[in-house]
Order: C-alpha cells, then sequence, then structure tokens
C-alpha cells in the first residue's frame, strides 16, 4: 500500500472508530528520510482523497503545492525530527482521552496487557493554541520520552515506527481513559498490575518485545 492510501485508509478507520471527529485532528506518515506527506488544512478525516495530502520537507517545514499544510505541521515535524525511528504520527481528539486532557485524571497503565505495553510513557506538554510554534516546540521537547504526548485542554499526539501500531496506540489509550472513567462512575475499584510484574512483563518481552524510545 503507497503512503497516500495508507493515510486515507487511517483516516476512515480512526473516524469509524471514533478516534476522530470532522477536521479536528491531522495525521502524517513519513514518504523518506527527509520527507512526510500530511494532511491538508481544513480537511475531512473521514473523506480523504489522494490529493488532502501535502509533501513537506522534515528538516524545515516547506512544503509543495497549491494546498495548504496542516497548521500543526511544526509538530509533526518536531517529531520526525527527533525520533528517527517513527514513521507515522496521528494528532487527534477522541472523546475520552480529550476529557482526560481537560482534567488532572490520572491515566494508569499497569491494568491490562494492552496499557502496560502501549501506555508505558505518556509525555505531557501545557496549553498552547493550536498551529503555533510554542505548541510545535513543545511537544518536539517532549518527542524522545515518550510516544504518546497528552496537549492539555486540547486532544493528543501518537506516533510510532508504523502507522498500525499507532492506531493500536491511540485506541488503547482511548480504551483505559473511557475505562478509568467509567469505573469511576460506577464504583468499580480497578485492580492494577504489581509493579514488578509490569517490569517482568516489559522487559521479558512477555507481550511483544518492548519499544526502545528513540
Amino acid at each position: 500500500m503507497n503512503v497516500k492510501k495508507e493515510l486515507i485508509e487511517a483516516g476512515k478507520y480512526l473516524k469509524t472508530n471514533q478516534l476522530a471527529w470532522g477536521t479536528s485532528g491531522n495525521i502524517s506518515a513519513k514518504s523518506d528520510d527527509n520527507h512526510m506527506l500530511i494532511t491538508a488544512s481544513g480537511t475531512y478525516m473521514a473523506d480523504l482523497k489522494e490529493d488532502d495530502f501535502v509533501t513537506c520537507e522534515i528538516e524545515t517545514g516547506k512544503y509543495e503545492g497549491t494546498r495548504k499544510a496542516s497548521k500543526e505541521t511544526p509538530m509533526h515535524t518536531g517529531i520526525y525530527r527527533m525520533r528517527k525511528d517513527v514513521k507515522a504520527v496521528l494528532h487527534s481528539s477522541p472523546f475520552y482521552t480529550t476529557l482526560f486532557a481537560c482534567s488532572n485524571e490520572q491515566i494508569y497503565s499497569e491494568l491490562f496487557v494492552e496499557t502496560m505495553y502501549y501506555l508505558e510513557n505518556i509525555a505531557y506538554v501545557d496549553y498552547f493554541h493550536p498551529g503555533t510554534q510554542e505548541l510545535g516546540d513543545a511537544v518536539t521537547e517532549q518527542a524522545t520520552k515518550a510516544n504518546i504526548i497528552m496537549l492539555k485542554n486540547h486532544g493528543v499526539v501518537v506516533y510510532d515506527d508504523s502507522m498500525s501500531e499507532a492506531i493500536m496506540r491511540l485506541e488503547t489509550l482511548e480504551m483505559a481513559c473511557r475505562m478509568i472513567l467509567k469505573a469511576k462512575e460506577s464504583g468499580v475499584k480497578l485492580n492494577h498490575i504489581p509493579d514488578q510484574v509490569v517490569t517482568s512483563f516489559l522487559e521479558d518481552s512477555r507481550y511483544k518485545p518492548r519499544k526502545k524510545l528513540g
């Protein structure tokens, strides 16, 4: 599958599974070591077309063509510059994840298999207006510390070495946020997996080989 088709399918999947809505959010993927394809400004995630993407130079952020690249391009280029292992970046605002981004509720990773693996490291950045260089710089600064960055009062950025893994990371995050909230609403006490068990799970690759931060 070529990069544009992969991005189109990713957009449909995100919308269908309530991980994105309307024109909120943007996605990108590397087309080679020096360039990325990113959604153009104002595109609908569920209805992306071949001409809804802009080629950007990762180092400079300069883009080609008549379409304007997403205003969040500085976040994407910053992540790719700091993380040579990353091939796909998703910025979105799923309901439960964004609820947590707008609160002080804690996201726990020691709940079940996927959360232990995908939510091991989560970074946070304070609120900056969307599309600003300040937001791009804040995300860039945190890019080597996690594969998930919560944007306070905004949403989330996730990234990984493939589009499928980035989506799985986002799905796991949304699932965990929903579970934590529902448990709190219903008075259910969640049992956390002991730290030593989590460490054994990650270090011994009980699920799959642990991904090291770039």
